[in-house]
């Protein structure tokens, strides 16, 4: 069939000056495709069809996992005499659909009569089979690529095996054929072979491309660091400096290091400057006018000064200066592993490392303006910022760094962070920040509807990850962490690849807090930091059907904090779910209830909005555990509304079923009440107002004046959705036009935006008190899980495979619950009290208890109190469950738990209370008196 299609299709033949002739041929079809192509071998081509690319696109890479094919490949002996190279020969490229025997294999299957195309298994020799049958046993059980290298008997050829999951390296096969090639190695013919367990196998059959000039190394040595390259083509198979790797210009590992901190200059050029920190010092932080025209200024200039495209074309334009400051970089973080030579695995051996200082001199030296000086000096920033990272691993799937934050200009980011890890991956980027080594917050992943989403998402990702970890830090006042978050921002062509993202950013933390005891495969990395580190997550948005994988590879890495790595992990690894039992919920509810409390208000004639629907963890448990009238809920999919009280049979109904309000049955509506959707236009309300466009009502409807709302409580939407300019919509006649707001959700209202609103009159309780009661729980979840041994953890912790609860952790659920009520009540007096004693704003004194009861807490940890034994066991015997102790035992748990966390347990729990009951600006004397 190919030949007669291949007989009837038309030849390009391109005539030239010098007469000679190019041969390209493409068809393409829904299920198979031939490519032709005249190529020198060794030679990358950048530019003409790239059929590679092409085919790659369009077959290999696709995220219909119903459609999967394999590809065979194949270089002519000969050359071809009319080429444009007398060096030319032909490639072919031979397209096909599988045909799998069983297409609906389970990933872990590994058996090749099951899983195989039929054609692989009609074709393939029986050593193929054999071959494939290892290496796809090893990739199932591996989150990485598994490479091997053959002999090809009576021949000079080697064989390249490479197997990895399927759609976890976008642009591999290509990517791939460069990196032979700039080790002057070209291919005869090669492979691409499908499974439907989602294991992708490439065999290569590989030999030094002789036709080329200049040197190379013998192939055994060319291939020898093929091989340790394929982990780090596979973590960024095509980087923004690709071309310059295909031309030759930088190695594999100077481009991927380019890249890298191509990503890093955008999110940490200092672009604001020092002309604007003596702006924000000489203008007056209480004028609303000056702090809005502080924060246009600030807007601007991060968005239109150093775009990522202005930064590439800085970095393109100076390759001899990104490989000085990469043997600057790998000079230092090049550990060398069993198996191979220092200088078999250096990518720029004639390279001369410079130190900091020469560096700053040649790029002083050799850039031409300003702008470009920043740019390249932010690359020696990277450098002596990167405390430790898994580039140099033998094994990896993902680009980790472990950096030191103190280069961070403290005028923008005014408390120091603790920790700092940038991840890098072909799916994402992702920073995690902590600010106390022992600290703990979720890990979110933030998906872009569009490239403008996109770019708006990429300029705000670290600030937004700082804010949250910051009121992380405020909300875990009242326990042992600290606080910290995690983001990753998928790339606009990955938006499908959330999974994957993940599971790469995790696994190469890993990297950096594990040992490494497997040699070959994880070889110890350069730990200029020195001290280990655990690190406590969590799950967030689009993470919590992650948070199982995450909890077991731990264990399958030997992670020994396996158990206390994730909270909000399923019950049969012994988490607790937060909204199955409306933990969040608890403590936004207790602040809620004060409020009807001290101003006597009866709920149910309360008017109230929610952002947040009944599909979410916090919107659907504020619905079953409110008994106020709904009159607007704001969700995903859009808006309903009803001024005489939506539904709340409905609204449960919803919220049980954990579905949006486009879910709501209409018919239970007044005839005032409405519904628009996103998807809406053109849309008539009862009121004769026209909606034009659906998602731009469901974006603002928060900041009309209806009239008819009294309590707002946001249970979700973007961070800064109500800023200091989108309040004057809120505020009418100096008047705020919502009385009460208590805020859910994780910094819905910009710090300056709050001021505004509660000198409007409005009260209003912030994120970081609302909404802690899921700390207190993710907590005391971490607390069980250090406390247990292995077994004990299994036994009273974990759900059996029928679901059914052990009745250890039902009591303990109990006592979480109680927890949460209590801090959270604890709080609020605090509050409500000192606001009546100072006039201070609620949200200024959520700060300021956080701050007095962090500050006290560390320097307790850091008092004689600690070594006081009789003290110190007083304290943990009343800051620990009585529920653990009854169980455990205190002398076990002191003896299990690290110190460090009991040292947090014993200054978190003194602090917190003292700091309640007190206030935030004590007495000297007054701590004695507790």
């Amino acid at each position: 069939m190919f030949i007669s299609n291949l007989n009837e299709s038309t030849v390009a033949a391109n005539s030239r000056e010098d007469k000679r002739e190019e041969i390209r041929l493409d068809m393409e079809a829904y299920d198979h495709a031939i490519y032709i192509d005249t190529s020198e071998p060794g030679k990358s081509a950048i530019s003409g069809p790239r059929y590679e690319t092409r085919l790659e696109s369009k077959y290999l890479d696709g995220s219909d996992l119903s459609k999967r094919f394999r590809v065979e490949t194949f270089r002519s002996p000969g050359v071809l005499g009319d080429a444009s190279t007398p060096r030319a020969s032909l490639r072919c490229y031979f397209v096909y659909q599988c045909q799998f025997v069983d297409p609906a294999a389970d990933p872990t299957e590994s058996r090749l009569e099951v899983i195989s195309d039929r054609m692989f298994l009609a074709k393939a020799t029986k050593n193929t089979k054999q071959i494939y049958q290892e290496i796809i046993e090893l990739a199932v059980s591996r989150t990485g690529p598994v490479i091997e290298v053959f002999d090809i008997e009576d021949s000079q050829e080697k064989r390249l095996v490479v197997a990895f999951r399927s759609r976890t390296a976008r642009g591999m096969f290509s990517a791939l054929s460069d990196l032979y090639h700039y080790y002057g190695v070209t291919s005869s013919r090669k492979y691409v072979e499908q499974f439907s367990n989602g294991i992708t196998v490439m065999s290569i059959y590989l030999r030094p491309a002789a036709n080329l000039d200049r040197g190379f190394p013998p192939l055994e040595q060319s291939i020898h660091q093929i091989t340790k390259e394929i982990s780090l083509l596979y973590c960024v198979p095509y980087n923004k400096l690709h071309n310059l790797f295909a031309s030759g210009e930088l190695s594999l590992q100077e481009a991927i290091y380019g890249h890298c901190v191509w990503v890093f200059v955008q999110h940490f050029l200092n672009r604001l400057g020092s002309e604007y920190a003596s702006l924000s010092d000489a203008l007056d932080v209480k004028n609303n006018a000056h702090m809005l025209l502080l924060s246009k200024l600030k807007r601007r200039l991060r968005t239109e000064t150093f775009t990522p495209d202005y930064i590439l074309e800085i970095v393109s334009s100076y390759p001899n200066l990104v490989r000085a400051l990469y043997a600057s970089f790998a000079s230092v973080h090049l550990a060398v592993g069993p198996g191979f030579e220092r200088r078999s695995i250096a990518p720029t051996p004639t390279v001369k490392v410079l130190s900091d200082e020469d560096l700053r001199a040649k790029i002083t030296k050799e850039v031409s303006n300003e702008h470009e000086e920043m740019v390249m000096t932010a690359f020696r920033v990277f450098n002596n910022a990167v405390l430790k990272t898994n580039y140099f691993t033998p094994t990896k799937v993902a680009l980790s760094f472990r950096l030191d934050p103190s280069f961070l200009p403290e005028f923008e980011y005014p408390r120091r962070l603790y920790g700092m890890f940038l991840v890098i991956s072909s799916e994402s980027r992702g920073f995690h920040l902590r600010f106390r080594d022992i600290a703990r917050g979720g890990i979110r992943i933030v998906k872009s509807r569009s490239k403008e989403a996109y770019g708006i998402n990429a300029r705000n990702l670290f600030d937004e990850n700082y804010g949250l970890a910051s009121t992380q830090q405020r909300k875990n006042k009242d326990i042992p962490e600290g606080g910290s978050k995690g983001v990753i921002l998928l790339d606009p062509k990955q938006q499908d690849k959330a999974r994957e993202a993940f599971e790469k950013y995790i696994d190469s933390i890993l990297d950096l807090l594990l040992p490494a005891e497997t040699p070959g495969i994880k070889n110890p990395i350069v730990d200029l930091y020195g001290k280990e580190e655990i690190l406590f997550m969590g799950p967030d948005e689009n993470t919590a059907d992650l948070v199982d994988w995450a909890t077991k590879h731990a264990f399958d890495r030997g992670a020994p904090f396996w158990k206390s790595f994730f909270t909000g992990k399923s019950p049969t690894l012994g988490g607790i779910p937060h909204d199955e039992y409306g933990m969040t919920t608890l403590s936004v509810r207790e602040y809620v209830q004060g409020i009807y409390r001290k101003l006597r208000l009866d709920p149910s004639h309360v008017q109230k909005m929610q952002t947040g629907g009944p599909d979410g963890d916090l919107g659907s448990n504020e619905i079953l555990l409110s008994n106020e009238k709904y009159t607007s809920v704001i969700d995903g999919s859009g808006v309903l509304v009803d001024p005489n009280g939506i539904d709340k049979g409905e609204l449960i109904r919803l919220a049980k079923s954990r579905v949006m309000v486009s879910q709501f049955d209409l018919a239970k509506l007044s005839s005032d009440g409405y519904r628009v959707l996103c998807d809406d236009s053109n849309v008539t309300l009862p009121t004769g107002e026209v909606v034009a466009n659906g998602t731009a009502f469901r974006n603002t409807y928060h900041l009309r004046d209806t009239g008819m709302t009294d309590m707002f409580v946001p249970c979700g939407g973007r961070p800064e959705s109500i800023d200091l300019v989108s309040v004057n919509k809120i505020i009418k006649d100096g008047k705020s036009i919502i009385p009460y707001i208590v805020e859910g959700a994780n910094l819905f209202i910009t710090q300056d935006a709050k001021g505004r609103l509660e000198s409007a009159g409005c009260i209003l309780i912030k994120d970081a008190s609302a909404n802690k009661g899921g700390v207190t729980s993710s907590s005391l979840e971490v607390l069980a899980s250090l406390s247990f041994d292995d077994a004990g953890f299994r036994q009273h912790m974990c759900h059996d495979d029928k679901g059914v609860a052990p009745e250890f952790y039902k009591a303990y659920v109990k006592e979480v619950q109680n927890k949460i009520r209590e801090n959270a009540r604890l709080e609020f007096e605090a509050i409500w009290r000192e606001h009546e004693e100072t006039g201070v704003s609620r949200s200024v004194l959520s700060d300021k208890l956080s701050v007095a009861i962090t500050t006290l807490d560390e320097e307790l940890q850091k008092s004689d109190l600690w070594a006081d034994e009789k003290i110190r066991r007083h304290v943990l015997g009343d800051a620990l469950p009585k529920l653990l102790i009854d169980q455990i035992g205190l002398d076990t748990i002191i003896q299990r738990v690290p110190d460090a966390y009991l040292r947090a347990i014993f200054g978190s729990f003194l602090a917190s209370r003292f700091v309640y009951e007190f206030g935030s600006s004590p007495s000297q004397f007054a701590f004695f008196d507790l």
